[in-house]
């Protein structure tokens, strides 16, 4: 009889669908080991183990952002982000955050222009505890209509605060200048007029088109048991009735080629500020371009750091500004190069001169083999020191699994570094530097001066 029913029973349920886990890198002595799991319905886990550390973060990344939104949709994706913490069928808004806040653990998420996080940092011994309640806020949001009403205030005040500080506007206002109105040149946040426009039914089909398990990617890192973790997220997607597709595969990473044209534009939002913000600056490297390597130690010759040529020029030897840096975006199909500096609005004229005169003499005559140098040593340094804690672990696996669909370790990328020469560096500096720049500016600025400030990108 046992032995009939035992038939019986393996012949009524279906085969259980097996998931395929690799190990990317594996560490030294298990430490540091990255693994990877695909379970059915494509979604990927993928683990970094540090036993000596006594903490955990686990994050969800969605292959969503705000490049993905149309003009009416603009904001949709940060708007989404704000709903999903506003409760589930199974938990309120103030028990997903009682839930990590009487364990001592943090919880919060992130918008980009081309993904979104969710993460909590945790003991490693709640670990069960934020896998159950990120994975529930992905799977079980109800995205009630109150709820979107109530959030709208929220995110129109958020709005506000972004432009109430214009060194943090400008950056917006920069990517507008170079990429237009674009889904690459809106704002993530959406402006006032999107996201007043935005309905419930709207947001509620974003979601549902974009959070599918193929678009995630669930990451952690810190005192984790990769075999066990994969078992709690499983469970909880296949609660939610997410993994049902067994033949789905996750979706590959974001590719394609965009030439931007270095346009020479110039745009002026006349605030009433203290400061005058700017931004100088041109196209520059896709994230998946060779010369990235390069790239990154080009910008942190020039403006990485107190002894970089920026600092140097304009806030040591001059006084003319307490902030100036360079930066490098990166997207899937191009990029951004800019110079930042907050300076008095009579300073604006000399300052952009200034760094009008650096960019120039380095794309003419590159940068000497001391600064190569001193600049590959800062970049190891602070590429090491930036992955101390399981936080920067958690986001470097989990961005790189969606992003490139690889792994690479710490010591690869110490290696590519390294091997950056003075050469590939000034060949970087001529095909970026060498572009017509374009500006953008926020603060006290006269018709006058904002005439003259033409003649910087001519």
């Amino acid at each position: 009889m046992t032995s009939r029913t035992s038939r019986t029973t393996a012949r009524a349920t279906p085969a259980r669908a097996v998931a395929r886990t690799q190990t990317l890198l594996p560490g030294k002595d298990g430490i540091g080991t990255v693994r990877r799991t695909t379970l059915p319905g494509g979604l990927r886990v993928v683990t970094e183990t540090l036993p000596s550390v006594r903490s955990a973060t686990f994050g969800i990344w969605v292959n969503v952002g705000s490049r993905d939104e149309t003009p009416t949709l603009n904001g949709a994706t940060h708007y989404l982000e704000h709903l999903l913490f506003k409760g589930t069928a199974k938990r309120s808004a103030l028990d997903i955050s009682a839930a990590i806040d009487a364990v001592g653990g943090e919880m919060n998420a992130f918008t980009a222009k081309e993904y979104t996080c969710y993460y909590a940092r945790v003991l490693d011994t709640d670990l069960p505890l934020a896998v159950d309640v990120v994975c529930d806020m992905l799977t079980g949001s109800l995205i009630a209509p109150e709820d979107v009403d109530a959030e709208r205030g929220v995110i129109l005040e958020e709005i506000a605060m972004t432009e109430d500080d214009p060194g943090d506007c400008v950056h917006d206002l920069f990517a507008h200048t170079m990429l237009g109105d674009t889904p690459l040149g809106r704002p993530v946040l959406g402006t006032v007029d999107t996201v007043n426009a935005l309905s419930r039914d709207q947001i509620a089909r974003f979601h549902k088109r974009h959070y599918d398990p193929t678009r995630l990617v669930v990451a952690a890192a810190g005192n984790v048991d990769h075999a066990r973790l994969v078992r709690q997220v499983r469970a909880a997607f296949d609660r939610a009735g997410a993994l049902e597709r067994t033949d789905a595969v996750p979706t590959a990473p974001r590719a394609g080629h965009r030439t931007l044209r270095a346009t020479g534009k110039v745009e002026v939002l006349n605030r009433r500020t203290e400061q005058a913000h700017v931004i100088l600056g041109m196209p520059g490297l896709a994230r998946t371009d060779d010369r990235r390597w390069a790239m990154s130690v080009l910008n942190a010759a020039l403006g990485g750091g107190m002894s970089s040529r920026l600092f140097q020029e304009v806030r040591e030897k001059r006084g003319l500004a307490y902030s100036v840096y360079s930066y490098t975006s990166g997207f899937a199909d191009c990029g951004l190069f800019g110079v930042y500096a907050g300076c008095r609005p009579s300073q604006v004229d000399d300052v952009l001169r200034i760094c009008r005169d650096e960019l120039g003499a380095v794309a003419d005559g590159g940068l000497g083999d001391d600064e190569v140098s001193r600049a590959i040593g800062q970049l190891a340094g602070s590429t090491v020191l930036g992955l101390e804690d399981t936080g920067a672990l958690m986001h470097r696996i989990g961005k790189s699994e969606l992003c490139w669909g690889e792994q690479m370790s710490v010591d690869d990328m110490l290696a590519k570094i390294a091997a950056v020469t003075p050469d590939e560096v000034r060949e970087v500096a001529r095909d970026v530097l060498g572009q017509r720049p374009s500006l953008s500016v926020i603060g006290p600025v006269k018709d006058k001066q904002a005439a003259r400030l033409h003649d910087v990108v001519a």
